[in-house]
């Protein structure tokens, strides 16, 4: 064999072997349709988490994570896709023009929605800022009228409104207190003043005498000028129209000037932080919150809530159930969109920690619940249960309890309050 034969036979041989090294691909399995990809949806809460009512602004955004939580939990899916709630915090220093910050900031950062503020002086002009934006705010405490009487789409609140807190603490004073003259204390925010106004209100529609109505401010340390000139008009009871961060010593310090007067605050003050403050002064004073009490929140809800943040301190369910009134309604449209969801807020109804929630066409919550407190043995007691204006004694295993059962621990029972009346001008002040 010539020598380019060889070379041919060669080359051949040796392309055979290799062909016969090479294995068959196998045919690769069709690929499995790729999962929707998840969405995150971001749920905002804005209160004071510095200064003197931190307490509380804490206690609500607890409130808020933990529904957040909750609902990661089950992992739910809008519009086929999973979806992750997350929160943004946003602190308003209970200062209403911090407040509009906060909510120019929330809206900058495209939130769905923001549960919040705690104060009405903070929420009432904030939430302007969000209607413009197309993006509902609810809150979990704030009380004066005005927030839901704007006309304003996209504002709820999940407690009652200062025209219902204001006659039920007010009747207590009336009747139960048996007050003849009383006096009046405002710390001129649109919360202080605004059910100050409400209780004064009342009081001279029962006949009444109001004996004095003075002012200050909710940044006050130092009462003891008010509180001299309200002495001299010796009243049966002082009513305080603000926070427990002034209420506190306030209270303190009427006692120190030998102030004998009963003395009544509402929400805003109506709390165990207030032994803190005022010490054995405190003892006895009577309060009133707009909503029912810490205790009459759902077993499910107290056990969750103080295994992760411990005690409760005041309005951490209704900020719990504005949350999930948020999630709700966006189960209910499907979406996340502001726009698609917000209408369905209206028509959410649902059990929360707080019992049913459900919100009329202003945005108030229905059927709402004021209940009366007496501070006893260093932390505030509930007496009774005001709701559509009629008062029932508490009973600590489900509030109101039916008219019928006695008061827990022989607590005397308030006159049943009149029917909140549509808002005036009274409770519109800021």
């Amino acid at each position: 064999m010539n020598r380019p034969a060889k070379l041919a036979l060669a080359v051949a041989l040796a392309l055979g072997v290799a062909a016969c090294g090479q294995k068959e691909e196998p045919k690769k399995a069709d690929a499995k349709p790729a999962s929707p990809a998840g969405v995150t949806v971001t749920i905002a809460h804005a209160g004071p988490l510095t200064g003197s009512i931190a307490h509380l602004g804490k206690d609500d955004e607890n409130g808020v994570a933990l529904a957040i939580a909750q609902a990661n939990d089950k992992k739910l899916t809008l519009d086929g896709k999973p979806v992750t709630f997350k929160m943004m915090s946003e602190d308003d220093q209970a200062d209403p023009k911090t407040g509009t910050t906060v909510a120019q900031k929330l809206v900058d950062a495209k939130v769905a929605a923001v549960v919040g503020h705690l104060n009405s002086g903070v929420t009432i002009p904030a939430s302007e800022i969000y209607n413009k934006a197309g993006i509902p705010v609810i809150s979990g405490s704030a009380t004066n009228p005005t927030l839901t009487e704007r006309g304003l789409k996209g504002v709820f609140r999940t407690v009652g409104r200062d025209d219902q807190q204001g006659p039920a603490i007010a009747a207590f004073i009336a009747s139960e207190l048996k007050a003849k003259k009383v006096a009046i204390i405002d710390d001129k925010t649109a919360y202080g003043e605004g059910l100050a106004n409400e209780v004064e209100k009342f009081l001279k529609g029962a006949k009444v005498t109001i004996v004095g109505r003075e002012r200050t401010t909710d940044k006050e340390t130092d009462f003891k000028a008010i509180l001299t000139k309200v002495k001299a008009k010796n009243p049966d009871v002082i009513f305080h129209g603000g926070m427990d961060a002034t209420g506190g010593p306030m209270l303190k310090q009427a006692r120190e000037l030998g102030i004998k007067s009963a003395f009544s605050f509402g929400d805003g003050a109506c709390t165990n932080e207030m032994a803190k403050l005022a010490g054995a002064a405190a003892e006895g004073l009577i309060c009133s919150q707009a909503g029912l009490p810490a205790e009459a929140a759902s077993a499910e809800f107290k056990t969750a809530f103080n295994a992760k943040f411990g005690e409760i301190k005041q309005y951490a369910p209704y900020f719990y159930d504005a949350t999930l009134a948020v999630i709700e309604a966006m189960k209910k449209a499907n979406s996340a969109d502001p726009a698609k969801f917000t209408p369905e807020m209206y028509n959410v109804s649902f059990t929360g920690a707080t019992g049913k929630v459900e919100f009329d066409a202003k945005g108030d919550r229905k059927d709402a619940e004021i209940t009366i407190f007496r501070l006893k043995d260093g932390s505030i007691k509930p007496l009774a249960v005001v709701k559509n204006g009629v008062s029932t004694p508490f009973a600590p295993a489900a509030a109101p309890a039916p008219a019928a059962a006695p008061a827990a621990g022989g607590a005397p029972t308030p006159p049943a309050a009149p029917t909140a009346a549509p808002a005036s001008g009274e409770g519109k002040k800021k």
